[in-house]
């Protein structure tokens, strides 16, 4: 397991994993995974006091699925299965060494170059995910 986590961390990943990227199905759940995972280990910018993955997922101002419908209720088995593969260590790229992500809209083709000054990392479907350079954030490369 690449971070310590209980059931209940277990079932929050999964749920904010849903509430985020269902739309972009089980890749795109396991990459916003992977940026969860990321800034529970990541010791730089906002992230240096986050120790858990419920300090991940509800540090404020940081994932708008928190307020979505979808976070509300016990995730389902499947979604679960998805969220223990991401704290078992498995990761996706462009969200392999990312702490950020959004969605710039789906009339909107391309991702800005940096946001937030990182660099993009990648492009998947309608989420656009940034990486900080390796010096910064060792941690999570």
């Amino acid at each position: 397991m690449i971070v310590s986590y209980t059931d209940k961390e277990l079932d929050l990943l999964a749920r904010i994993m849903r509430a985020e990227a269902q739309t972009e199905g089980d890749l795109g759940m396991l990459m916003v995974g992977n940026v969860v995972v990321n800034r529970v280990l990541a010791n730089c910018y906002t992230f240096k006091n986050i120790h858990t993955v419920s300090d991940a997922i509800y540090q404020p101002n940081q994932f708008v699925g928190t307020d979505s419908p979808l976070f509300y209720g016990s995730a389902t088995s499947i979604e679960k299965s998805l969220a223990k593969r991401i704290l078992m260590g498995e990761d996706y790229y462009p969200a392999t060494h990312a702490l950020w992500f959004y969605a710039p809209g789906k009339n909107v083709s391309s991702c800005t170059p940096t946001w937030y000054s990182q660099n993009l990392a990648g492009k998947y479907k309608n989420h656009c995910f940034y990486r900080p350079d390796s010096g910064v954030c060792p941690q999570i490369y």
